[in-house]
Formats: structure tokens, C-alpha cells, sequence
């Protein structure tokens, strides 16, 4: 109310003070978006396109940071960033554009389970899964589809017709998980694939360039991941050293990191969902407000609440998050500044040292898309 200097906020919450006249942005010089792929992953860009409408009509500095640089954040910077300079900060990462190389460590018998939860937990925006073997491309699709998965199979084994289904879906990006054989998924181009998981290693090293080298083309960054158990890590770590991969293990999410964030999912959507009523439908909605705190004080195990609560994420949020869908910018393509930061203000270009970092980030000014 007396005024800031620095406002910080989701999103979502940044979108309530707007709408609510808490919070004016006339003033604003600055926007920084933190962590872009996460809030990308979260499904705030609903929320982010709809502060875009309140930021003033006049160029602002804009700057964009992210772990990583899939082709919607380069999508996202090229709507909310007037030529944005893309650059890394880090010394080892020359290339803006290349691959995030990670492995999981998952118990021998529990390998599904294990990949759903880290789907749950990257929350890809598509993605094909590897298997060696026919009868496993057929089981982890089955899987996935009963948890709610938007999820196709593509083996040897297939009929031509349903191939052909499947391939119709694939060239249309309405496939969000393709799980396939090596032989299978050879030739098919996925556009934007942002992740590519190898339920479990190639049988030959060579196969882990091919399978890896789906993603992050085109200037965008993607993500490899390999499940190993036991024996198979010193395998992979082999394959790593053969073809000097910078190879990382990834601690497998516990049921408490999955609840987390399969709750601020929910949240947000839910929010997002309610900001967009009408007066009618709030009208129509306060009906079950007795009945919501009737349920509520039934206690936290109530199974009623839980199952409205399944119903309603396997409806709206096994889709793919929702992404920007525009050009990336040509700036992306091209070699980045490497440890620099090149900001632009007006007519004047300034260029100053920056620390090298593992994060990365675009800047340039921003505009309303």
C-alpha cells in the first residue's frame, strides 16, 4: 500500500493485486522472470499472458532466467522480450543450445513406478520413452495410459494400421508420450521434443547418441534421461566417458516432492480457474460452499475430497502444460554471448562483465505481445 521498490510473487499471486487494483505496474522499469522453464512447467502461462496485459505501454528492461532452454522458453522470451540476446554464464557451457544428460538410480522392480514419478515431477512437454524390448514398450504404455497419461506405443509388433494412427498423431504434436523401440522410432522427427527418457540403457553405446540426439535441436536445450538399476549405472557412466558426455544422477523424487508438487499444480490451476469466473458461475458455485466445508471438516482423510481432487488433475493437468506456441527468435540459433550480458536501453548498448554462472538468462526490453 505505501509502495515498493521490488514486488516478488508468482505469477498468479502478482495477477490477484492487478486485478484487485493492489498492485499498478505504471511505474514498473523492470521484469524479471525466474526459473522460466518451471513456472512454464507449473502452468502459469496463462497467468503470465494475462499480467502482460497491465505492463505499461513503453519499452521496460526484461530479463529471463532458466535452467534450461527448451524451444517454448525461447517461445516465451520472443513474446514477453523485443530482441532478446540470449547468453550463457556459464564457461563450461558454450552452446546455448545442448543437452542435460541425468540418470536415476531406481529400485529393479519398482522401474515404472519410479518413471512416473519422475514425469510427475519434470512435467514434459513431450516426450519419447526408449525400451529395448517389444513386450516392455507395450507394458510402460499401458501403465502410463492408467495413470492418466496421454500415451502411444510403437513396436514391430504393431498392426500397419494402428502405426499409421500413431504416426498421424505424431505429426500432428498431438502425442505426448511416444513409447518406442530403437527400431521402431527410427526416421520419426518429433518437433519440440523437450525430453527423451530411456526406461532403461541401450544395449550398444552408439544407441545412446542416436536416442539422446532427439532432443534440443534447433537451438533449443533438452533433457536425456536414463533409469538404470544395479549394475547398469557403471554401463552408462562407461558410455558417458566413451563419448565425453557430462553425465549427472539425479536423486529420485520421494512421495513427498510428488505430493508437493502435484499440490501447487492444482493450486494454480484451481486459482487461474477461479479468477476466470463470472458472476454467474461464482453465483452457481457459492451453492456448495456448505457442502466444501462439510467435507472438509470430515477430516484430512477424507476420501470424497481426494477423489474429486484425482478426477479433477487427471482432466485438466496429464495434458502437456500449456506453452507458448509462436517462432523462436533467430537470436537463439545463433552462438550466444558466453559470460557477458549484453543490455539494451533505448538507443544505447552497454556491455558489462558478469561472473560466470550456471544459470542462464535473455534480456532485452520487453513489449506486449
Amino acid at each position: 500500500r505505501d509502495g515498493a521498490q521490488i514486488v516478488v510473487g508468482t505469477p498468479g499471486r502478482i495477477l490477484d493485486h492487478l486485478l484487485k487494483g493492489t498492485l499498478n505496474l505504471d511505474a514498473l522499469q523492470i521484469l524479471v522472470f525466474d526459473e522460466a522453464d518451471r513456472m512454464l512447467s507449473m502452468g502459469f502461462y496463462p497467468d503470465m499472458k494475462r499480467v502482460q496485459q497491465f505492463l505499461p505501454h513503453r519499452a521496460i528492461n526484461g530479463y529471463m532466467f532458466s535452467a534450461t532452454f527448451p524451444s517454448y522458453v525461447m517461445r516465451l522470451a520472443g513474446e514477453f522480450l523485443r530482441d532478446p540476446e540470449f547468453l550463457s554464464l556459464s564457461k563450461d557451457q558454450i552452446h546455448v543450445a545442448g543437452t542435460d544428460h541425468v540418470f536415476y538410480l531406481v529400485p529393479g522392480m519398482q522401474r515404472e513406478r519410479s518413471l512416473v514419478r519422475i514425469i510427475e515431477m519434470e512435467n514434459p512437454v513431450s516426450a519419447i520413452i526408449f525400451c529395448n524390448m517389444k513386450s516392455t514398450v507395450h507394458y510402460v504404455t499401458v501403465v502410463l495410459k492408467r495413470f492418466g497419461y496421454d500415451a502411444d506405443e510403437l513396436s514391430s509388433d504393431l498392426a500397419q494400421v494402428a502405426r499409421e494412427r500413431v504416426m498421424g498423431r505424431v505429426r500432428k504434436g498431438a502425442l505426448r508420450f511416444l513409447v518406442a523401440t530403437d527400431v521402431a522410432a527410427r526416421g520419426i522427427d518429433i518437433p519440440d521434443l523437450s525430453h527423451v527418457i530411456q526406461y532403461e540403457p541401450p544395449d550398444d553405446p552408439e544407441l545412446y547418441i542416436h536416442r539422446a540426439g532427439r532432443t534440443g535441436r534447433v537451438g533449443a536445450s533438452g533433457t536425456a534421461i536414463t533409469l538404470v538399476a544395479g549394475m547398469e549405472q557403471f554401463n552408462l557412466r562407461s558410455i558417458a566417458r566413451n563419448f565425453n558426455i557430462n553425465l549427472h544422477e539425479k536423486a529420485m523424487p520421494t512421495d513427498e516432492n510428488v505430493e508437493a508438487i502435484v499440490a501447487q499444480r492444482i493450486i494454480a490451476s484451481l486459482e487461474a480457474n477461479l479468477r476466470s469466473r463470472d458472476g454467474l458461475e461464482n453465483e452457481r458455485m457459492r451453492r456448495f460452499i456448505p457442502l466444501g466445508r462439510s467435507l472438509a471438516e470430515a477430516g484430512e482423510d477424507s476420501p470424497l475430497i481426494a477423489m474429486l481432487l484425482d478426477d479433477y488433475y487427471q482432466r485438466t493437468l496429464q495434458a502437456a502444460p500449456q506453452s507458448p506456441s509462436g517462432e523462436i527468435p533467430e537470436e537463439a540459433i545463433e552462438e550466444p554471448v558466453v559470460g557477458e550480458k549484453l543490455r539494451i536501453s533505448g538507443s544505447e548498448k552497454k556491455r558489462s562483465r558478469r561472473r560466470p554462472n550456471r544459470s542462464r538468462k535473455h534480456g532485452g526490453e520487453t513489449h506486449q505481445g
